[in-house]
């Protein structure tokens, strides 16, 4: 939607909201009455990713899910994958690289997935140089998880750049979260070892929680058919292609969080350490089964909050960093050795000229390395009657403070010649070099943001906020969003909502030089999108709950690599359009003292307006349905099931839909075992499934032309202890 016609429909929907107001008697305040319904149906979730204070679900003005530690355990998830593929609406489906996640929401899919914004607590983790998590992000434990909080849709009001197709705020445990000290591990399929330890207490006047998490595991081993060097071994003649052969996805992960506090302060660290970790696929899509990458990050944030801070006034600040690092730790082989590919006799790279041969395959081992810093405060004012006013400001810091690379093509910075002239193709250094993938290069953003929920009568509230974001490399961005939150009757809240969002070029689409492949464009604009939803809560009783939604969205600017014209190059462009519409239905039944019932179904409808057909990727129907039931005392039994239907191909792409498939797990656990014990044994993919992920179209033919195989039938078992 252009900015014009931006503008023109948040002043309809705002125009909208008025003729509602002005229609009904005076305000009247909230009753007694009302009061006294909120506390019996007071045991709902709250949320605060939508507006920054804690509210109930229903109430809040968005469309939000949250997902608790008792959700986590009950349904036996072991990595947040696992536990955000139960929301409506949200997709994990898996990249090329690595099978890294891609969290499709309504039908928004991409191969870097930058248009989802990632917290913990509260903080971006994004990449700048991909604008998405990293590519060897590694998954995340969730014993450290105290919930997940999830808008389905826009939230740059609130939280600026990539908070786009949706927000994901992981929140992690506190003191008040751990009953004192907690020890656990786990065995499973796939050579996977896990343990855990978590300790919450006091400590010098201080509330304290700490926690360690392990994970090792060789990875699935699903058989890819064929790759993309498959398809040069046809070309050229070779025989190099490790085609058929099993991904590789083995990893060792260590993840440490600390969590000090006292009274108006907090302090967190964390370490997300990422080793040994395989990602094949490559970013080639080609299998390489000893390629291994890794990654740290370190973070820390110190934070503020006195909801006394003077009269009427709750004020919060946050100071907080973050490094990141993407290391290749054995080069990756992009093409295997034996591989004949057309070198360019003047760069070294892929493109026009003579078939060279590598011998030890084509490698290249890229790492870099990140710093964000950031700054914030915010303030709630109530001193106004009906009105809770929020106004805020901060700065952010990103930083590609270093980059390396070794490979075996290119030119070699010290003869200034093809590298594949020289004997042996040896590898070469291109760090400090022009011949680096990309420069070191920063970015900084001043935002503000302003935001009144005005409850102009009894029964509604209309919350409206804008905020301004100024990018040192790309310019200025405006977001707006209202929502009109009517209490319908005492069971009953319908909400009407628009946003706008906006995703920031990440430095690989502006600023990537020397690649094989892919070139950056200086010149790119945000994407952007906008998104009506219609939403309602009904809780008939305090045992039932049910959800309708419905959204419409308008994404533009999309950022694409376009091939370019006669050469094996793509450049970054914003070249796309995209519509969509669709509906949720949520149902949560406490069918009794021991038997809960949940489930939901999403449906979408996507549109590539610029080719004129479907945007292929994402399943067009989603149920997922989920029982916990308490069959003997201490003893909980949780089936639960996942159906993925109706994903067709983009253009161009001649290949049949992906198949649809059913995905079945169960988890049994025994609770109170000598009194302080507790086990747990799951089975995923009961019904061994051949479930697969789809594979990039490619120009011609798809590189990997049978997509992406998920992991079959897999077990583990685990046991923990409190003391």
């Amino acid at each position: 939607m252009p900015v014009t016609a931006r503008m023109a429909f948040s002043s309809t929907v705002f125009a909208l909201s008025l003729t509602v107001i002005n229609s009904h008697a005076e305000p009247i305040p909230m009753q007694e009455e009302e009061q006294a319904l909120a506390q019996v149906y007071g045991g709902q979730e709250m949320v605060s990713i939508a507006t920054g204070i804690q509210q109930p679900v229903d109430k809040a003005p968005s469309v939000a899910s949250v997902i608790t530690a008792e959700d986590i355990k009950a349904m036996g998830a072991t990595d947040i994958d696992e536990a955000l593929e139960t929301v409506p609406g949200l997709h994990v489906a898996r990249s090329k690289d690595g099978y890294n996640p891609i969290y499709s929401f309504r039908g928004i899919s991409s191969e870097y997935n930058p248009q989802v914004l990632m917290l913990i607590n509260g903080i971006p983790i994004t990449n700048a140089y991909g604008g998405n998590r990293n590519n060897f992000w590694g998954g995340m434990p969730v014993q450290a998880v105290a919930r997940i909080e999830v808008v389905r849709g826009p939230g740059s009001a609130v939280y600026g750049a990539d908070a786009f197709a949706g927000v994901i705020n992981i929140i992690t445990k506190t003191k008040q979260d751990i009953n004192g000290t907690e020890v656990g591990g786990r065995i499973g399929s796939f050579d996977t070892y896990d343990g855990w330890a978590l300790h919450g207490g006091e400590w010098a006047g201080f509330d304290v929680a700490a926690i360690v998490e392990y994970h090792d595991t060789q990875g699935q081993e699903s058989i890819i058919d064929a790759d993309t060097q498959t398809n040069f071994d046809k070309l050229f003649g070779t025989h190099a292609s490790l085609a058929p052969g099993p991904v590789n996805l083995s990893r060792q992960n260590v993840d440490a969080r600390l969590d000090l506090s006292r009274e108006h302060w907090r302090f967190r660290g964390g370490l997300q350490s990422r080793g040994d970790q395989g990602a094949s696929p490559t970013s080639a899509q080609t299998l390489d089964p000893n390629g291994r990458g890794g990654s740290d990050r370190w973070n820390a944030d110190l934070n503020y909050g006195n909801p006394d801070f003077a009269k009427d006034w709750d004020v919060k600040a946050q100071i907080s960093y973050l490094n990141t690092t993407q290391v290749t730790e054995t080069a990756f082989a992009l093409f295997p050795p034996g591989a004949k590919l057309p070198i360019d006799p003047t760069t070294g790279l892929i493109g026009s000229g003579p078939l060279v041969t590598f011998p030890q395959g084509f490698i290249a081992a890229p790492s870099f390395y990140e710093r964000h810093a950031r700054f914030n405060t915010s303030a709630f004012y109530t001193g106004f009657d009906k009105h809770t006013l929020r106004v805020g400001t901060g700065f952010n810091y990103s930083s590609l403070y270093d980059v390396a690379a070794h490979k075996n093509s290119g030119i070699n910075p010290t003869t200034g010649t093809a590298n594949p002239l020289l004997p042996n193709f040896s590898v070469i250094d291109v760090t400090n070099t022009p011949y680096i993938f990309i420069q070191p290069v920063d970015r900084k953003n001043f935002f503000a943001f302003f935001q009144d929920e005005w409850r102009f009568m009894k029964d509604w509230a209309l919350t409206a906020g804008i905020r301004y974001d100024n990018y040192s490399d790309f310019g200025n961005a405006f977001n707006p969003r209202t929502a009109l939150v009517w209490e319908t009757r005492y069971d009953l809240t319908t909400k009407l909502m628009y946003g706008s969002a906006f995703r920031a070029p990440s430095f690989q689409e502006l600023y990537s030089i020397n690649n094989p492949v892919n070139r950056g464009n200086p010149n790119l604009k945000p994407e952007t999108m906008d998104t009506l939803e219609l939403a309602f809560d009904y809780r008939p009783s305090d045992k039932l709950r049910l959800g309708l939604n419905l959204f419409n969205y308008w994404w533009q600017d999309i950022i694409r690599f376009i091939p370019d014209a006669g050469a094996p190059t793509v450049t970054a462009q914003n070249t796309g359009r995209q519509t969509g519409y669709g509906t949720e239905l949520e149902a949560e039944w406490q069918a009794s003292d021991t038997l809960k019932l949940l489930g939901n179904y999403s449906w979408q409808k996507s549109r590539d307006n610029t080719a004129n057909s479907t945007p292929g990727y994402a399943p067009q129907h989603q149920v997922y349905l989920r029982a916990n039931w308490e069959f003997l005392s201490d003893w909980h039994l949780t089936p639960q099931a996942k159906w993925v239907i109706g994903r067709e191909r983009s253009l161009g792409d001649n290949r049949p839909p992906v198949a649809d498939y059913t995905w079945v797990d169960l988890t049994l656990r025994r609770q109170h075992v000598l009194e302080h014990w507790e086990a747990a044994f799951s089975v995923r993919n009961l019904f061994d499934a051949d479930a697969r992920e789809p594979s990039l179209a490619g120009r011609t033919d798809a590189a990997i032309p049978n997509d992406l195989p998920l992991a079959g039938r897999s077990f583990y078992g685990e046991i923990r202890v409190n003391f």
